[in-house]
C-alpha cells in the first residue's frame, strides 16, 4: 500500500499550498520594511492602517486614501462593517450557498439572512428581484469571482443586472474578491464597483495571494462608511497588525506581487484541471461547476444521494469533508459539497476523487 493510500486527505478547508509560500522573500521583505519603516510599525498607529499600503490600494482602485480601510484579514473588516451599517433585524441578502463564515459573521450582528438561488453564471437575477421586493434587504453580499464554495463567477449580464437593482431599491452591495487575482484562464470581467462607485464595497485581502498568517485585509467603499469602520475598529483594538501590513507594503513596492500570483497560476491550474478530470472519471453521475480559477468547484450530487451521509462513509475511506449545511444560510444542502483543491496534490486529488466515489456507491446502494 502506498503512502498516499493511507493517509487522511482533506477535502475541507480552502487553505493555500504550503509550498505557495514565497518564504525567502517574505523574509527580505520583512527586514528591508522594518529598516525603513521599523519605528511606525512597532508602534501604536491609528485603526485605518499603514499609510503607504492605503495609498497604493487607493492608487489601484481610484479612489483617495480615506476610502481605503486596512484589517486584520476582510472578515474582520465585514464584522466592522455589519456593525455599522446593520441594526438588528434587519435582512441582508447572500448568494446560496454562500461562505459560512460570512453567514455566521452576519447572523451575529444581528441580520435575517436570505439566500438568492445561484446558477452557473451568478445568482438568481429573478429571485434576487422579488426578494428584495418581499424582504427589503440593507445589503446584498456576494463573491463575484470564482465563488466560494462553488466556483461560479458572475457573468456580465447579471452583474450589470444587480447594479441596476441595486440603484432601483437603494441597495448596498457588499463585493468580496478574494479569489479574483486566481484566474487560469479566461478573462476579467468588470467589478460591481466599476460598475457603480457609489453603491458597492468592495472587500478583499492577501490571504489567497500572500499569506494568511500575516491577516492583512483592506476595505474600499465610500468615506463616510470608511470613517465609521475605523471607529469601530479603534474602539475593539487600538492598532491593527503594522507588522503584517507593512510586509505586504514592501511586497508590492518591491514588485514582486505580480510574479508571485503568475507562480500561483502555475501551480493551482494544474490542480484545478486534476480536480475536474478525476470527477469526470469517477463521478460521472454528478454534475458540478467548472471554474476558470479560484480555489474550489462544487459538486452537486445525483439524485437521492444525501451530502452529510457521503461525508460520514467518506471518513471510512481516509476522506474529509465539509459540513456543507454550514454554506446555505436556507434552503436544501443535502446535495451540495464544496471541494477545495489548491492545498492538495495532483496524485492526492486523484485519489481523493476515487475516494468520495466510492463513499458516494456506498450511499447510493
Amino acid at each position: 500500500m502506498s503512502d498516499i493510500e493511507q493517509t487522511i486527505i482533506k477535502l475541507t478547508r480552502g487553505v493555500p499550498a504550503i509550498e505557495a509560500f514565497p518564504i525567502e522573500e517574505i523574509i527580505a521583505c520583512s527586514e528591508q520594511v522594518l529598516r525603513d519603516h521599523g519605528k511606525t510599525l512597532l508602534q501604536y498607529q491609528p485603526a485605518i492602517g499603514f499609510p503607504p499600503l492605503r495609498d497604493v490600494i487607493a492608487s489601484q482602485a481610484g479612489v483617495t486614501p480615506e476610502q481605503v480601510v486596512l484589517s486584520n484579514g476582510s472578515i474582520q473588516l465585514l464584522a466592522f462593517l455589519t456593525e455599522a451599517v446593520l441594526c438588528p433585524g434587519d435582512v441582508v441578502l447572500v448568494e446560496r450557498p454562500s461562505y459560512d463564515r460570512t453567514i455566521t459573521t452576519l447572523r451575529r450582528a444581528g441580520a435575517k439572512v436570505v439566500g438568492i438561488p445561484l446558477e452557473d453564471d451568478g445568482i438568481d437575477i429573478a429571485y434576487l428581484d422579488a426578494a428584495v421586493e418581499e424582504h427589503h434587504p440593507r445589503l446584498l453580499y456576494l463573491i463575484p469571482d470564482f465563488q466560494n464554495p462553488t466556483g461560479v463567477t458572475t457573468s456580465l449580464a447579471k452583474r450589470e443586472a444587480i447594479v441596476s437593482l441595486a440603484r432601483e431599491h437603494d441597495l448596498v452591495v457588499v463585493e468580496d474578491l478574494p479569489y479574483r487575482r486566481l484566474r487560469y484562464k479566461g478573462s476579467d470581467l468588470p467589478t460591481l464597483r466599476e460598475l457603480d462607485a457609489e453603491r458597492v464595497i468592495q472587500l478583499s485581502s492577501f490571504s489567497k495571494l500572500l499569506s494568511p498568517g500575516i491577516r492583512v485585509g483592506w476595505m474600499v467603499g465610500p468615506a463616510a462608511i470608511a470613517h465609521r469602520v475605523i471607529q469601530i475598529a479603534t474602539d475593539t483594538y487600538i492598532t491593527p497588525n503594522m507588522l503584517g501590513q507593512g510586509l505586504a507594503y514592501e511586497f508590492l513596492h518591491e514588485g514582486k506581487l505580480e510574479g508571485n500570483i503568475a507562480r500561483l497560476h502555475a501551480l493551482y491550474a494544474p490542480r484545478l484541471a486534476a480536480m475536474l478530470r478525476g470527477l469526470s472519471q469517477h463521478l460521472p453521475e454528478a454534475s458540478w461547476t467548472e471554474p476558470e480559477g479560484g480555489f474550489f468547484t462544487g459538486l452537486t450530487l445525483p439524485k437521492g444521494v444525501n451530502s452529510a451521509q457521503v461525508a460520514e462513509k467518506a471518513k471510512e475511506e481516509k476522506l474529509a469533508l465539509s459540513n456543507s449545511a454550514g454554506f446555505f444560510a436556507d434552503g436544501d444542502s443535502s446535495h451540495f459539497i464544496r471541494l477545495p483543491f489548491c492545498a492538495l496534490s495532483e496524485e492526492e486529488i486523484e485519489e481523493a476523487t476515487k475516494r468520495l466515489a466510492r463513499a458516494v456507491q456506498a450511499v447510493n446502494q
